[in-house]
């Protein structure tokens, strides 16, 4: 049984993450020379692009995971976004990066990016390997960005389509 659907087409990819990784990986290690980093993942979304990220970044560093759900009014419409398990690490005083796999409407990560902001990190930036900006509902610009893409449903790397197709190595395309 083949993982890959027909409805799926190629469209980024290992090699290509690799590039982009290894390129965030010197910028971020450029900027923070010295320092010492938290890094916050998203579940489940962002656990590929993280651990590939932090293995490429030569600083002292910490990880913390937060898990988010957008929560809906009359059926679909976005209403908010609440935490289901959030980071356990002091933020206070430190230097903290969110590392996201796609940055889509920017709701769930303006809501991530204010909580964060109230605990009073020295700096919060945002790494993402792919940007979406057609699907921007709140202006959120990434500090730190592999690529961006146009208004697609893509798969793989992490990204899933009703829970699958996370485990693929490379990005692809849904057809329709």
């Amino acid at each position: 049984m083949s993982l890959i659907r027909n409805d799926m087409l190629p469209f980024i990819t290992k090699a290509e993450i690799d590039e982009m990784i290894d390129r965030i990986a010197r910028e971020i290690e450029s900027d923070y020379f010295g320092e010492q980093l938290i890094f916050v993942c998203p579940l489940k979304g962002s656990f590929l692009f993280l651990s590939d990220l932090v293995r490429r970044i030569r600083l002292p560093l910490q990880v913390d995971f937060v898990q988010l759900s957008n929560v809906k009014k009359d059926g679909d419409r976005p209403a908010g976004v609440s935490i289901t398990k959030d980071i356990e690490i002091n933020v206070a005083d430190k230097h903290v990066i969110v590392v996201e796999e796609i940055i889509d409407a920017g709701r769930s990560l303006s809501f991530l990016k204010n909580r964060l902001l109230s605990a009073g990190p020295a700096s919060l930036k945002v790494a993402s390997l792919l940007d979406k900006p057609a699907r921007r509902v709140i202006n959120i610009i990434p500090d730190y960005l592999g690529r961006t893409i146009e208004d697609r449903f893509v798969v793989g790397y992490g990204m899933d389509d009703d829970g699958l197709g996370r485990n693929y190595s490379d990005i692809y395309l849904l057809k329709n």
